[in-house]
């Protein structure tokens, strides 16, 4: 029995020799053999380059036009009709609604009825006034009598002028009830519905010129003492596009007390008609230019709030991705701009920057 443990025994120590001479073996190799370098990543990259960069404000602002008439009723009274609808092209004279008339006809028809009753009236007194003048001259009548004559007839003729001239004013009021174009243009909003009750102060419609227009934009009293004449203005879709270039032809001398900002004018051109009246749209007020380096959007990752960006370094005669935190500024086109943690002449990479980790060997592509 003894001699099977000592052969146990034996056989333990000789495998306990083995590893450790194992061990040995492996603590022995170098260490460029346990890890190697990684290979060099080839990357395309970008010169950084200083570019001018507009010192800009965006405000929502509102487009008016230059030439609109705001359609109001000259009476009061329902709506019984309306001729138009919104966006309908319409020439000077055009009618465009109806306000009930009928109390307005039956006054204009009693006053033409008095009319005629007058009429009757003065060419009964100047029958009187004939044969009154034809028994003077033979001296059946006195001259008292020929004078209460053509008195009567005076009196006859001015109630009929007097008559005539209400007629005529009342049915000038009764062409009142029907609201026609002021001119050429186009139909903008109609609020009322038929039926709808409206006075001399109620908006109808408008009628509006197609052509340029003007954004009003308020600006903070922050800013007002940068406002000047002729400062540049763009007018942006929703999407940051320039739809239109113009320039500041107003500034407003007061400020409003509600808002605390100052009113601003530019005209648009509005060539192609791709803006409208009262339309609320963007507008960018360009105080100056300065200049700063620009990177492309996609070389640019965000993480905890913070901006960076990769950039080949030489380092030991080849290069290097450095990850740099940077501030950016506005977006200009497909582009950020930088303000800092980039200088110009930095070569930025701009593809695989997913892949890359600070100070893994890189191969820079123009």
């Amino acid at each position: 029995m003894s001699k099977i443990r000592c052969a146990n025994w034996g056989a333990v120590l000789l495998l306990l020799a083995l590893l450790a001479g194992m061990l040995a073996c492996s603590g022995n190799q170098p260490q460029s053999a346990q890890a190697a370098d990684p290979p060099a990543m080839p990357v395309k990259v970008l010169e950084a380059r200083n570019s001018a960069v507009d010192d800009a404000s965006e405000y929502v602002a509102t487009l008016k036009s230059r030439d609109s008439a705001v359609i109001m009723p000259q009476v009061e009274g329902q709506v019984t009709n309306i001729f138009v609808h919104s966006g309908d092209a319409v020439s000077a004279g055009s009618p465009l609604m109806e306000i009930d008339p009928l109390k307005q006809q039956a006054t204009v028809k009693s006053q033409q009825s008095s009319l005629a009753a007058q009429q009757a009236n003065l060419s009964w007194a100047q029958q009187q006034y004939d044969r009154a003048k034809g028994l003077y001259s033979a001296g059946v009548v006195s001259k008292q009598d020929l004078d209460q004559a053509k008195s009567t007839l005076d009196s006859a003729q001015a109630q009929l002028e007097s008559l005539n001239a209400q007629v005529s004013e009342q049915e000038v009021q009764l062409h009142y009830y029907k609201v026609v174009a002021p001119r050429n243009g186009v139909v903008g909003d109609i609020p009322v519905r038929v039926g709808d009750r409206v006075t001399t102060s109620t908006q109808l419609t408008t009628v509006d010129k197609p052509g340029s227009l003007e954004v009003y934009v308020y600006i903070p009293i922050d800013h007002s003492s940068q406002l000047k004449m002729d400062l540049p203005v763009q007018v942006l879709s929703s999407d940051g596009k320039v739809l239109s270039d113009s320039r500041v032809s107003f500034i407003s001398p007061q400020v409003d007390n509600t808002t605390q900002t100052v009113l601003v004018k530019a005209r648009v051109a509005n060539n192609n008609d791709a803006l409208r009246q009262s339309q609320f749209i963007r507008a960018r007020v360009i105080w100056g230019t300065h200049h700063s380096p620009e990177i492309p959007i996609l070389a640019v990752s965000r993480l905890a709030g913070q901006y960076f960006a990769f950039v080949a370094e030489p380092e030991k005669g080849a290069y290097v991705a450095r990850q740099k935190p940077i501030e950016v500024g506005q977006t200009v086109g497909n582009d950020y701009e930088v303000r800092s943690g980039i200088k110009p002449g930095d070569k930025i990479i701009v593809s695989g920057t997913q892949f890359l980790l600070d100070g893994v060997p890189v191969i820079p592509q123009s």
